[in-house]
């Protein structure tokens, strides 16, 4: 059987990915075809991986390429964990909306950073899915790990026209939290219906051991928690207002809603800066910026430590080798999962892309229906997927007029924003852009000229929260101080 990898050199992210299916012993005969733009990253991840696959004396053969159309051919599943524009466009995503207010942490799945983000990534996904029906095997199914995760996935199913999963990891993230806040040893004890959109999912329904656990007990753990009282506060007074608790970290939930980030003096009010999930502007850049760079200095040491021994391997919750597992030998796996609504969420568009419980097997995905949603939380989804809807017809079409309507109708672009500055924005943001938004060539000249008449007033601001990006000495010095604390602490 062949997996075909696109954007593998996201090298930390496909090992986890390749040893997580490795683990399934149905699957140790799988050719992984790993494909990407960057032959040296492919080179270090394919070191790896072969380190792993003759460590365990496995049968597994990995093949790398640069060319889509060799990596796909003869594939069963694809798996695609590709960053259009890489980290030269997500700079700009982050850093032109500044100019206009706008205050991301994550910036890549909605706001203005985001929609710019669909825009480059949905000419690809199509790409994608071409080469998918002309190559793989018939009705092979895409494993779609790339951001925007709605709109990516909703121009697959329905334009790509390809069997597609959208996947993602912030429901296991947020059910580790609250099992945590609420002192759950074993994490399996924690039974939840989570459902929603991408980013903006709601434990509906969350049992301890069969004992069903209230908004008023949950809410006093996160507020009488040490550590997550101060780091999750858009998160709890979330949960306060709406009943029911977001799967999204807390600084990327302030860029869902209009409410946190609209105001420059306000925004620390509802911020942490301990970790960059917390609120950081910019922050999802400044580690990816700072992984990218420490992993070519530290990959000798990533080669030294693969080799492990698999059998003896924790498996990652990533959903991806469990619904492999499910189609291919039949065990049945529950998980949460991107895919069309079809009215699974009663108080949702039909049309829209949901992230919601369902179950695989040998026969595919089957979607547990029947759920509404909190009237608060299905008006606050509505509010994501018009934009959403909106973004992908204007990534079809080339519609430059639809982007901006899009970008003003984002909740927190819209709080901050005149239709006049967001229509300057999204010109500067296409310029910037312009090479990796071909659906635009025939616009991009006529934004220049609007970019040069205009008389918009530009901020020189750096964010509310932005912090610096380290250099490698800085990182590795900071590794060993915090490496002198914990041998301290292990000798006391």
């Amino acid at each position: 059987m062949r997996i075909a990898i696109i954007g593998a050199g996201s090298v930390g992210f496909t090992q986890k990915l390749v040893r997580d299916i490795l683990c399934v012993p149905e699957l140790s005969e799988t050719v992984f075809a790993l494909q990407d733009i960057s032959q040296e990253n492919l080179e270090m991840v394919n070191q790896l991986l072969e380190k792993d696959i003759s460590a365990n004396q496995f049968p597994a053969k990995l093949v790398s390429t640069t060319e889509r159309s060799e990596a796909l051919d003869g594939a069963k599943y694809v798996i695609n964990c590709s960053r259009i524009g890489g980290l030269e466009a997500f700079r700009q995503d982050i850093e032109i909306p500044l100019k206009y207010g706008v205050d991301q942490c994550v910036g890549d799945t909605v706001c203005a950073g985001g929609i710019l983000y669909g825009q480059r990534s949905i000419p690809a996904i199509l790409d994608f899915c071409k080469d998918i029906k002309s190559f793989a095997e018939e009705d092979a199914l895409f494993l779609n790990y790339a951001n925007p995760m709605a709109m990516n996935t909703w121009a697959a199913l329905d334009y790509g026209k390809v069997n597609t999963i959208g996947l993602c990891h912030g429901v296991q993230g947020g059910a580790k939290l609250i099992a945590e806040v609420l002192k759950v040893n074993d994490p399996s004890d924690l039974e939840y219906i989570c459902s929603g959109i991408n980013h903006m999912t709601w434990y509906i329904h969350l049992k301890i051991r069969g004992r069903t656990i209230e908004k008023e007990e949950l809410l006093e753990a996160f507020r009488q928690h040490p550590k997550y009282s101060n780091q999750e506060k858009v998160r709890i007074d979330v949960l306060e207002r709406f009943g029911v608790f977001s799967t999204e970290s807390n600084g990327h939930l302030s860029e869902y809603l209009p409410w946190y980030r609209k105001r420059p003096e306000e925004i620390n009010k509802w911020i942490d800066l301990s970790e960059w999930i917390h609120g950081e502007t910019g922050g999802y850049l400044r580690v990816c910026t700072e992984k990218r760079n420490w992993f070519e200095k530290d990959f000798p040491k990533w080669l030294n430590e693969s080799g492990i021994d698999l059998k003896n391997y924790k498996r990652s919750t990533e959903h991806c080798s469990y619904i492999i597992e499910a189609q291919e030998t039949g065990r049945v796996y529950r998980g949460h999962f991107n895919t069309k609504n079809d009215g699974v969420i009663s108080n949702l568009p039909e049309d829209c892309i949901i992230e919601s419980t369902g179950f695989v097997d040998r026969f595919g995905l089957h979607m547990a229906s029947g759920i509404e949603l909190p009237i608060g939380c299905a008006s606050a989804c509505r509010t994501s997927i018009d934009v959403q809807r909106m973004s992908v017809d204007a990534a079809l079409k080339g519609d430059v007029d639809l982007l901006k309507l899009a970008v003003l109708h984002d909740s927190l672009v819209g709080a901050i924003c005149s239709p006049d500055e967001v229509w300057s924005m999204v010109d500067e943001m296409l310029v910037a852009q312009s090479k990796w938004l071909p659906q635009y060539k025939a616009e991009i000249e006529k934004a220049k000229i609007r970019l040069q008449n205009s008389n918009i007033k530009k901020k020189n601001w750096k964010g509310a929260a932005r912090m610096k990006v380290r250099s490698t000495n800085e990182l590795q010095h900071e590794k060993k101080a915090t490496l002198h604390v914990e041998d301290q602490a292990s000798n006391i």
